[in-house]
């Protein structure tokens, strides 16, 4: 039977699979501005509607409670957030928008998803065999005769369906947008021939290095006509820019002495353990989950095999010592199958595993019982797998095993019955135990950085100046770094969400407080405010010096690349020609001209031979070619190509569609301040 705890474990199928591919492109981030109104924090904007604090949260804890999603790391803690960010554009603005256009699930519908007749993937994920992979409707049945008098089932229940509803009215959505695709006869046309047709000839090139930066000059009046002229293409969030510095912990000599001291006391202790098994779990160590061989033992671990202590040794900034906790003369590898039965199969199970014992036919049993239809309709063959990838439980009974041996496993979720068809001959494994003793800081030295911290935290304060100056004291190198709107993190820092809060609230020139990321104490200061629409010209002014400069470049270089003939250009140049062939439309390579694309589709788009082209004005070289073969060939015909730009354009407006939704939409995401 369903229950709750086992559809929380498949609602994680939900939100990867159907919130994630609904709402991939509303993965939006735009940023920390607070409003505040009825003592209830705005966290964001969604379609126009106002997201609440409480909102947030109430929804944020329903993610969480359903999904068994955890907030133990970061990562952890960021994909939370996000499925929660996602759900809530879902209830503000996909459904009312699809339901605005007449995109609607009726309950007829929705029956016949529940019922598999029109099976929706969100049922099915959470519903069907995990192990047979079938659905039955009476799994559901079943399910909701249990749930009428659990309050939080229902919930369950609810959500499941407003899911549902969503995943179909989206695939409804996207099937309209399909349907207003279409591909003309010149799109066909167009793309024969760049499959079709190809190129050869020779070229000439005139790097734009070739030309001194002081032969040309650009004014700040071109600058700004251009940054005019070009400023969609510099559109940002708003964002904060701080500058901070990182002290890090790291261990003294004496640190490194005292650590050495107790992992050769614990070697000790650990080579006279009698239970090796409880000590390595006394002292947080980790048992492997498979049994290993010689050949999967490092050189210097060989000894553990005989039952020698291996370390303590220091590796990777760590001391390590191992011992074997078990020893088992096993094959290296077996072919196996096998028959799953659900766990209360047991009489089943008994009745089988008796026969097959008997002789009886295991591919007819494994075809006729085996629940796992991966493998059963094979005769249950599983293949040949390596004693070590076989976990305590089937290592056990599987260690002295011989070809045509039978046995029965009770596992996690089903009782297994296998069959040896074959096994190597019997090497020496073992299962190993490690324990791990990291070489850190000692508390006396981390105190002694933050006191180090404390003194820059307080001298650096007032200006960005005494920041810098407070730094060099410190004998600490200031970073910068900027926090754009929807930010949950910054390159370089680990678990710096904390930081992005306070920056957030800070004001200009303000210093933080002392941040413990990991082994390290952070302390930073808010030095701007950006909530312009466009980046400012200074901050781009040095690229469009960049492309304008390359731009007179190509002007100089074309009244050089004129001639006769592709050889005599080349000589007048003192530069030798290029031979290129086989160039197509979609090429963006020539030769040895590489990312080149306009040089390429120049090429590719000339009709006559034998003729010197005009100047084609490259990422990094003004060229002139000449092309002296035209090799056509029947490899795409016009409907192949029809089928293939049809299916791409369809997948591509459903992409862009949903991206144009966004685009339409009012939405804000203010919530950098709270999570």
């Amino acid at each position: 039977m369903v229950t709750l705890n086992s559809l929380r474990t498949k609602y994680g199928v939900i939100v990867s699979v159907v919130i994630i591919l609904a709402l991939l492109a509303f993965i939006i981030s735009l940023g920390p501005e607070m409003g505040f109104g009825n003592n209830d924090p705005k966290v964001g904007v969604i379609n126009g509607d106002k997201i609440n604090y409480s909102e947030y949260l109430n929804e944020y804890e329903t993610i969480k409670t359903y999904s068994g999603m955890t907030e133990s790391t970061e990562e952890e803690s960021n994909s939370l957030a996000t499925a929660t960010w996602q759900s809530l554009i879902g209830k503000h603005l996909l459904t009312p928008g699809f339901s605005k256009a007449g995109i609607e699930v009726t309950d007829a519908e929705r029956m016949s998803m529940i019922s598999g007749e029109h099976l929706s993937s969100v049922f099915y994920n959470m519903f069907a065999d995990p192990q047979t992979g079938e659905y039955n409707v009476e799994t559901i049945t079943a399910y909701l005769q249990q749930i009428s008098a659990s309050p939080e089932s229902q919930a369950m229940w609810s959500f499941i369906n407003s899911q549902a509803a969503l995943d179909r009215t989206l695939a409804k959505y996207l099937g309209l947008v399909k349907a207003g695709v279409f591909v003309n006869k010149l799109e066909v046309e167009e793309g024969v021939t760049a499959s079709n047709e190809s190129r050869k000839g020779r070229l000439v090139a005139l790097p734009y290095t070739t030309v001194a930066d002081s032969e040309v000059s650009v004014s700040d009046a071109e600058i700004q006509n251009y940054y005019n002229a070009h400023k969609e293409n510099y559109t940002k969030l708003p964002s904060r820019s701080i500058s901070y510095v990182v002290f890090d912990v790291e261990p003294t000599d004496n640190d490194m002495l005292e650590i050495e001291k107790k992992a050769q006391t614990m070697g000790e202790e650990f080579a006279a353990a009698e239970d090796v098994r409880a000590f390595v779990r006394k002292n947080m160590g980790t048992i492997a989950a498979t049994y290993v061989n010689a050949a999967q033992l490092a050189e210097d671990e060989a000894g553990l095999l005989d039952g020698e202590q291996y370390g303590p040794v220091l590796k990777a900034n760590e001391w390590v010592m191992s011992r074997a906790i078990d020893t088992k003369m096993a094959p290296d590898s077996v072919d196996l199958s096998h028959i799953v039965l659900d766990p209360t199969q047991t009489a089943l199970a008994d009745s089988l595993y008796t026969a097959l014992k008997g002789g009886a036919d295991f591919a007819a049993a494994a075809q006729q019982h085996s629940a796992y239809a991966a493998t059963a309709q094979d005769g249950g063959k599983l293949g040949v797998m390596p004693f070590s990838a076989l976990n305590p439980e089937l290592a056990e009974p599987l260690a002295s095993a011989k070809r045509g041996d039978v046995v029965k496993v009770t596992l996690a979720g089903s009782i297994q019955i296998l069959k040896v068809n074959r096994a190597d001959a019997a090497k020496k494994h073992v299962l190993v135990g490690t324990i791990n003793i990291p070489v850190e800081a000692s508390s006396a030295t981390r105190r002694d950085v933050h006191n180090v911290a404390s003194i820059f935290s307080v001298d650096g304060k007032g200006s960005l100046d005494k920041f810098n100056e407070a730094a060099t004291a410190a004998a600490v190198t200031p970073r910068v770094a900027t926090i754009s709107q929807g930010d949950r993190s910054i390159l370089g820092l680990t678990n710096s969400r904390e930081i992005i809060h306070w920056a957030h609230a800070a004001k200009i020139e303000e210093i933080s407080e002392i941040f413990t990321l990991g082994n390290s104490y952070v302390v930073a200061m808010l030095t701007g405010i950006d909530n312009s629409e466009y980046t400012p010209l200074q901050q781009v002014s040095s690229s469009i010096a960049q492309t304008l400069t390359r731009d007179k470049k190509y002007e100089v270089l074309k009244a050089k690349l004129a001639g006769s003939s592709i050889d005599q250009i080349a000589s007048s140049n003192g530069v030798e020609v290029v031979a290129f062939d086989n160039v197509k439309m979609n090429d963006y390579s020539v030769a040895s001209l590489v990312m080149e694309p306009r040089v390429a589709g120049a090429i590719a788009h000339t009709a006559q031979t034998g003729a010197v082209s005009a100047p084609v004005k490259g990422y990094s070289n003004a060229v002139v070619f000449v092309v002296d073969e035209i090799t056509k060939s029947e490899a795409q015909t016009a409907e192949a190509e029809k089928v293939r730009l049809q299916a791409s354009s369809e997948n591509v407006a459903s992409q862009m569609s949903v991206a144009a939704l966004q685009s339409i939409a009012e939405i804000e995401d203010l919530r950098g301040q709270y999570f």
